[in-house]
């Protein structure tokens, strides 16, 4: 799974966008516009194809089902992008941090992450201790375990219902365009 991630002037940084097993990373290639200003990383380990980006944009441009499925996920990764905009505004870091857990756990096939608080921070744009006080108030309501890094999802369903509706919502823009 990888992580689209901004980074701002005093070297903060946040997430923007997760790919897994449903997407492709280098959209911009894809749009003919070469690069973006985040940065593009793996965080959690899996398999993957590598595809030369001038191979991909060829097939990209010729009429197909690679196309056609391409151009569903661009729509679900923008509504999925401009989604992670409103939540990291909008809501309180325990549902930011399950909607997160959910969004990694829609794209594995594992219960378990290994994620750090400070990583985390990072991916939902807070400081550690506040990723750590919504962690326990997660693992309090028997939701997740969490212990050195490694990050246990007990309950599902509960942590659905914890989740903001921006979970949802992607989640549901996925699946429309079947994709997940």
């Amino acid at each position: 799974m990888a992580s689209v991630v901004i980074t701002v002037a005093n070297g903060d940084t946040v997430e923007v966008g997760v790919v897994g097993i449903d997407g492709v990373v280098g959209v911009p290639i894809l749009l003919g516009t070469g690069s973006t200003p985040g940065r593009t990383f793996i965080q959690i380990a899996g398999s993957g194809f590598r595809v030369s980006a001038n191979v991909l944009k060829q097939e990209f441009e010729r009429p197909g089902e690679l196309r056609r499925y391409l151009q569903r996920y661009l729509q679900a990764y923008f509504v999925q992008t401009a989604q992670t905009a409103a939540c990291n505004r909008l809501h309180r870091i325990e549902e930011r941090l399950a909607r997160w857990l959910l969004t990694c756990h829609d794209r594995m096939d594992s219960d378990l992450l290994r994620l750090t608080h400070d990583f985390l921070g990072q991916m939902l744009g807070a400081p550690r201790t506040t990723v750590t006080l919504a962690a326990k108030l997660l693992q309090e309501a028997g939701l997740i375990d969490y212990s050195r890094g490694l990050v246990t999802i007990l309950d599902r369903l509960g942590l659905e219902k914890t989740a903001c509706e921006c979970y949802r919502t992607v989640r549901d823009e996925f699946r429309r365009l079947g994709l997940l």
